[in-house]
């Protein structure tokens, strides 16, 4: 109960009361850059901008901190900074203003910094706060998302410097996404063959969506400056996973935002909604594979419907009185 009021106060506060919070850094409008490039390492397949923007607060250091309002206050969200550097990075690229770059390399450079073994010996991106899914993730917790994204950022500060610590650190952030969770890693392999990589390492495994195809981004980064077979071995798995289970995701009307086993589904907000259709558009101009054009545009056909964008506030309000 104590859990729960504490989670009420922090979305309180975050959506009525003052609108600058970690909800400012988030909830911008999801887009695909098409200035991106397939097979070689260029701006990232989002365009971040409105993430290069945010206006803080921020360390001494010029990092981003998120503000959770509530108990948790401010805090370094590795996921969040990564995101960040990646959006600089593209105004970089854009502008060539040297301003853009000292902020992506700063990023990249906190992400060197802060990267530290788990009690397996693998070396992630700890979130050092307790974060309220439908269970509780108790600090410090890691997850495929910050790993694949650190990579992402890491991999192109290694293309533009050619500074060999860049590369390092992204090595050693690539183990944890192809070991398995019992062993200290992100990965999930599921009895039926299915290579998950995994946002949030709850039991049973979730198949947060939006998670898994960021995280995925970042192996296909890693390989295209690696060529490593280990990258492209667990590329290709994902991969078939996705492809094999997209359609779990569909509801009729609207996605899900992932695959938990609680008896009420897990709906997508308006802005996961979104993104799932901006990162399949994207996953089918990476991969050609049709199956992620088709459910693009599948999902981008329900939310011209009222009825569906009501139907999925209703079940998204009821999922979160229950769950949290």
């Amino acid at each position: 109960m104590k859990a729960r009021l504490n989670y009420y106060q922090r979305i309180f506060s975050a959506y009525l009361i003052n609108r600058k919070s970690h909800l400012t850094f988030w909830h911008g409008t999801p887009l695909q850059n098409e200035n991106s490039k397939v097979g070689e390492i260029g701006e990232y397949y989002m365009p971040f901008l409105y993430k290069a923007e945010y206006q803080g607060p921020f360390d001494e250091n010029g990092i981003p901190m998120l503000d959770y309002k509530g108990k948790i206050e401010k805090q370094y969200n590795p996921i969040a900074i990564a995101q960040y550097g990646l959006g600089n990075y593209n105004l970089y690229k854009k502008t060539k203003k040297y301003i853009y770059n000292e902020k992506f390399i700063q990023a990249a450079n906190w992400l060197i910094n802060n990267i530290e073994k788990n009690k397996f010996g693998i070396f992630v991106w700890n979130h050092k706060f307790d974060w309220e899914y439908f269970q509780t993730l108790k600090a410090p917790w890691y997850s495929a998302l910050a790993q694949g994204q650190g990579i992402s950022l890491l991999t192109r500060s290694f293309i533009e410097t050619k500074e060999d610590k860049y590369l390092l650190t992204a090595n050693k952030a690539f183990e944890a996404l192809i070991k398995e969770i019992k062993n200290g890693g992100v990965l999930f392999i599921d009895k039926n063959k299915n290579w998950w990589l995994e946002e949030y390492l709850v039991e049973p495994p979730s198949h947060v969506l939006n998670g898994f195809i960021w995280a995925l981004w970042g192996v296909y980064d890693y390989f295209l400056v690696t060529k490593e077979k280990k990258a492209f071995d667990l590329y290709e798995n994902c991969l078939k996973t996705l492809n094999e289970n997209l359609y779990r995701y569909d509801i009729g009307y609207w996605s899900l935002y992932d695959l938990s086993n609680n008896r009420l589904r897990t709906i997508a907000s308006h802005f996961y909604h979104n993104l799932h259709i901006v990162q399949l558009n994207i996953m089918y101009k990476l991969t050609g594979n049709n199956t992620f054009l088709e459910y693009s545009n599948k999902w981008d056909d329900y939310k011209r419907k009222k009825i569906n964008i009501w139907k999925s506030i209703c079940h998204k309000s009821l999922f979160k009185l229950l769950y949290y």
